[in-house]
This record gives C-alpha cells, sequence and structure tokens, in this order.
C-alpha cells in the first residue's frame, strides 16, 4: 500500500505487520495486553492485601493513584511495566513477529532518533522554565538533593511509562492498522482516540476533563506522526519521555502526580477559569516542540 511521500520510512514498521494483519487478531491481542498489565495489579494488591490489611491497601493504593508522595509515584510509573510487555508478547504470539519490530528497524535508527528528539524538546522545555518559575504561585517540592537520589529509578520509571504508551498506541495499533488501511486518519486517529478516552477522567478533571481528552488526542497524532515521518519508535519515544520529564520530575501540578517534582504549582484542574489557559500555552509549547523534533529529524 502506497503511503504518502513524507511517511515512506514508515514502511519500516509496517511491513513486518502485515503477514498477519487480520483486524480479528486485535481482540485477543487486546485481552493478553489487558491481562499483562492487570495481572500484576491483582497480585500486588492481594499481597498488600494479605500483609496489612484492605484498609492500609486501599490507602496505599490511593496514593499511588495519585502520585504525590516519591514511593508513589515510583510505584505509579513502574506498573506500567505490564503494559510494556504486553504487547510484545502479542506481536510474537498472536502477530508472528519478534517484539523488536515494534521498534524500528534496527536499535541504531531507534536509539539514534530518540536521543535527538529527546535532547531537542527538552532544551526547548528547559529554556521555557524561566516562565514557569516567575509564577508566584510556586511552591517548593521534593529538593534537589532527594531528587537525585530518586533519580534512576524515577528516570527510568519514566522510560517504562512512556515506553509502555507508545509501544501500545504508536508502536502496535497504529503499525496493525497501517498495515490494513492507507488512510492515516484511520491508524493515525484509531489509536489517537483511544490514547485520549485512557485520558477522559472527569471525576478527576470535571469540567475540563475533554480538554484534556482533547490535549491528549493532540499529543497521539503529533507522536504519530513522527513515528511516521522516522521510521522508528525511537523519535515518539523521544518527544513523549522529555515531556514527562519536565512534567513530573521538574514542575508538577499540586497534589496530582507532584511527588517526585522539585516545585509544584497548585492548580485546580477542575477549574475551567483556572485550567484553560494553562492547556492553551501547553498546545503551543506542544506544537513547537513537534516542529523542534522535526528538525532534529531532518523529516
Amino acid at each position: 500500500m502506497p503511503l504518502p511521500p513524507s511517511y515512506s520510512a514508515y514502511q519500516a514498521l509496517i511491513a513486518p505487520a502485515r503477514r498477519r494483519s487480520e483486524l480479528w487478531r486485535l481482540l485477543p491481542a487486546a485481552i493478553l495486553i489487558a491481562g499483562a498489565y492487570t495481572l500484576p495489579l491483582l497480585v500486588l494488591s492481594a499481597f498488600l492485601t494479605a500483609e496489612y490489611g484492605s484498609l492500609i491497601t486501599a490507602a496505599l493504593i490511593e496514593r499511588m493513584v495519585r502520585g504525590d508522595t516519591p514511593g508513589g509515584m515510583l510505584l505509579l510509573l513502574w506498573t506500567f511495566l505490564g503494559l510494556a510487555l504486553g504487547p510484545m508478547a502479542a506481536v510474537r504470539i498472536i502477530h508472528g513477529r519478534g517484539a523488536g519490530t515494534l521498534f524500528g528497524p534496527s536499535i541504531a535508527v531507534t536509539l539514534r532518533a530518540f536521543i535527538r528528539v529527546f535532547v531537542a524538546v527538552l532544551a526547548l522545555q528547559v529554556a521555557l522554565m524561566p516562565l514557569t518559575l516567575s509564577g508566584a504561585d510556586l511552591q517548593p517540592g521534593i529538593g534537589l538533593a532527594t531528587l537525585l537520589g530518586y533519580l534512576p529509578f524515577a528516570l527510568t520509571g519514566i522510560l517504562i511509562q512512556t515506553g509502555a504508551e507508545e509501544v501500545l498506541f504508536r508502536g502496535y495499533l497504529q503499525s496493525q492498522l497501517a498495515a490494513r488501511f492507507r488512510s492515516p486518519l484511520i491508524w493515525i486517529g484509531i489509536p489517537s482516540a483511544l490514547f485520549a478516552w485512557g485520558h477522559y477522567l472527569p471525576e478527576e478533571y470535571g469540567a475540563n476533563a475533554g480538554m484534556i481528552a482533547l490535549w491528549a488526542a493532540f499529543f497521539g497524532v503529533l507522536a504519530a506522526d513522527l513515528t511516521a515521518r522516522s521510521g522508528s519508535l525511537g523519535a515518539a519515544l523521544g518527544f513523549h519521555m522529555a515531556n514527562n520529564v519536565v512534567a513530573l520530575l521538574i514542575v508538577g501540578i499540586g497534589g496530582t502526580l507532584d511527588g517526585l517534582a522539585l516545585w509544584t504549582l497548585p492548580i485546580d484542574l477542575t477549574d475551567p477559569a483556572v485550567a484553560r489557559p494553562a492547556l492553551i500555552v501547553d498546545f503551543a509549547t506542544m506544537i513547537v516542540s513537534w516542529l523542534l523534533a522535526r528538525l532534529a529529524l531532518r523529516v
């Protein structure tokens, strides 16, 4: 199936998916991936309940979901390991191809794209940091010395979390759909819509839930575009990880996934008057980051 000229490099990820690209295979793959993600969580919950009782377990899981302590945040990040391994198992068992085909034509190509995009986008985010740090509402977080102690585990956890989402949505689902459908509206649109649906949390974000889901969809489209232009998952992973390093380790949202952040901003994510201006700025930053990533990749 011919691709738009700007996406010709994407054949490297589509070609291995064509061998067993029947759509029905997505259903058992989804069950396998869901099981790989949820089974370790159930085992963890059962272990904690047996050791500490149901009340303490519920409190620990709540702190983990909120991610407002270093331990809770690390645990949350590392729970994505099952979600990362699920698609790798699915392509081997259900589609008969190697897990490496989810990432690109070679380790060198994938790693090179990751480093170029990660460094470029992180540099942009750091350059813009004085604008954020000048805010009057900024509050201190865990402190530099404490962060440095957690940093190896935090960076590994962020790599696991972002890698899991990229492997699932851009590496697996996008390539399997692209092997069946010519139009990028399908193989970019569907994974991005599902990515947005996973970020639609009205109980947490109230009136802003739709806006945040739209942000996630837009992020998914840009990450998908970088994957198709570069022909490897490294670009999208670098794009995603650079954003999350800043959001989780440098300036976090107070009370929400800020357990490892150097500073926090007390933003009420349910208040449109407060959150939507920040989201609009984030949209603009995301576009500039995507353009910079393309410049770094020369695509």
